[in-house]
């Protein structure tokens, strides 16, 4: 892996719509991951780092950590289907979606704080699924309230 002085990691992206991090490996190198649209698990993307790094693309856009975390989210209730409670969470931030639509309006700033809180915490409980079913690019902490 090439040095690059400037850059900071993890750093977090949208790379054509798909939510992306790059983390430091123990090696000082580092690792790419991308959210699968199937699992809303990692996949490791290496071959990504120079187009997401150099923005060669045009479609790279970076997110702070708590950014990304919603994006995470809203791909993940966006793209997948289940049972339970992370899955009833993303049902409630649908129905909150769907009254203002309903209703002709934006999410007020309390709806927004709302939604802002449940994809945190859904994150934080996809994410320690992901770790405890052996996900190495899984990290809750990122999620979690600094």
């Amino acid at each position: 892996m090439v040095e690059m002085p400037g850059l900071v990691l993890p750093s977090y992206y949208l790379y054509y719509q798909s939510p992306v991090k790059i983390v430091k490996t123990a090696e000082g190198g580092a690792r790419v991951w991308r959210v699968s649209i199937d699992t809303g698990g990692w996949q490791e993307k290496n071959d990504l780092f120079s187009e997401i790094v150099f923005d060669i693309g045009g479609e790279v856009f970076p997110r702070s950590a708590e950014d990304f975390v919603q994006e995470v989210e809203a791909f993940r209730a966006h793209h997948l289907k289940g049972e339970g409670p992370v899955f009833a969470l993303y049902e409630t931030v649908r129905a909150i979606h769907n009254q203002a639509d309903a209703e002709a309006r934006h999410e007020t700033p309390r709806e927004r704080t709302l939604i802002r809180g449940i994809r945190q915490r859904t994150f934080v409980m996809f994410e320690e699924q992901l770790r405890a079913a052996g996900d190495p690019g899984a990290d809750p902490d990122v999620g979690r309230a600094k």
